[in-house]
């Protein structure tokens, strides 16, 4: 499942920008990739008090996708008894946002990068390689399994399997590669671990976020000059992240936001921003557009999706991207646009995306 090796005279980071040709999502205030830019574009809300309590007893605040929204899990998988209920819905959530380009890819096998949720200390990874065999089952997807990878990072896991697929068409080892990323919250121990952080939305927690759920997927080409360009992502690590010892300065992310913009070629004009809601996001964004202020247009734009599909982990970053790559075909975002992430540890990660 682990990308070959690249060869000597190869770029060991991806250089150039790419292209997409497909796009399928599902989130809490949409069905597919249009119906969500536009819930997003009319400031649509699906927060709302959920059937989950915290330990005061009051209903914790979600954004969740209906579930007769969602395709049926395989029956093959039904009687797969190690699959946890969190896996059961995100591969439920995949089905849902990979159905469009099913059609499109054919029988072709497509190397697949795939976004997965971010390890918690103590837990067993919610997403591994072997994940990989039961999303080809639920979706029918034909996976290149030699050319995919799995990246467990949260919410700037799509970054990081953005920059993977990249490389890969660098290479000219696929003409086509499938970036894709789901999650959910729906899972009773990582609510309980939450709400003893006191971090989930509910009448007495006003510091807290919307937990979420959602899925995304791009298939992504090389770019011929026209239509919206990607650049490759910055990619950094925040040495102070929220479950760290070390002192929090909100340096990670300034700097993969810096990296991101070396490929600008003008101010950004539009940010699809990664915040969560919660007050210790704030700090690294506003460490972030200190440090790079020269590359932030002086009137620049910023969004925050999240308010109104809570907060989707994984799949998060591509929903960003794919939030920038609708507005500026659609003409109703000024770009260029910057689209960022942090995962609850380390990871930060940024893009540049231009028409």
């Amino acid at each position: 499942m682990i990308p070959p090796e690249p060869a000597a005279e190869k770029p060991q980071n991806p250089t150039q920008p790419v292209t997409v040709a497909a796009m399928g999502a599902i989130s809490a205030v949409g069905a597919d990739t249009a119906q969500t830019a536009a819930s997003v574009r009319a400031g649509l809300s699906a927060y709302q008090e959920s059937d989950y309590c915290n330990r005061e007893g009051s209903s914790m605040i979600m954004a969740l996708v209906p579930d007769d929204a969602l395709p049926p899990l395989d029956q093959e998988l039904l009687k797969e008894t190690r699959l946890t209920g969190r896996q059961q819905r995100i591969l439920r959530l995949h089905g849902a946002a990979l159905q469009p380009m099913i059609e499109q890819l054919g029988d072709q096998p497509v190397p697949l990068m795939l976004a997965a949720p971010e390890k918690q200390f103590g837990r067993r990874t919610v997403v591994s390689d072997t994940f990989l065999t039961p999303l080809a089952v639920q979706t029918k997807l034909n996976i290149d399994f030699n050319n995919s990878y799995v990246y467990p990072y949260g919410r700037a896991a799509g970054f990081f399997a953005l920059e993977a697929a990249m490389l890969l068409l660098e290479q000219n080892i696929c003409t086509q590669v499938l970036v894709a990323g789901a999650d959910t919250y729906l899972d009773m121990q990582l609510l309980a671990m939450l709400d003893r952080e006191e971090r989930v939305l509910a009448q007495e927690t006003m510091d807290g976020f919307a937990p979420g759920e959602g899925a995304a997927a791009i298939l992504l080409k090389k770019s011929d000059g026209n239509g919206v360009k990607i650049y490759p992502p910055g990619i950094a690590q925040e040495p102070g992240h929220r479950y760290s010892e070390q002192p929090y300065k909100g340096e990670g992310l300034s700097n993969a936001i810096s990296q991101a913009l070396v490929y600008g070629n003008a101010p950004v004009k539009t940010v699809m921003a990664g915040l969560t809601g919660e007050h210790f996001g704030a700090k690294e964004w506003g460490v972030s557009v200190v440090r790079n202020r020269k590359q932030l247009d002086e009137d620049f734009n910023i969004m925050h999706p999240v308010d109104c599909f809570g907060d989707c982990g994984a799949a998060l970053g591509l929903m960003l991207m794919q939030l920038a790559i609708t507005g500026l075909r659609g003409g109703y975002l000024p770009g260029p646009v910057l689209a960022w992430s942090s995962s609850e540890h380390d990871p930060r990660a940024a893009v540049y995306i231009e028409r």
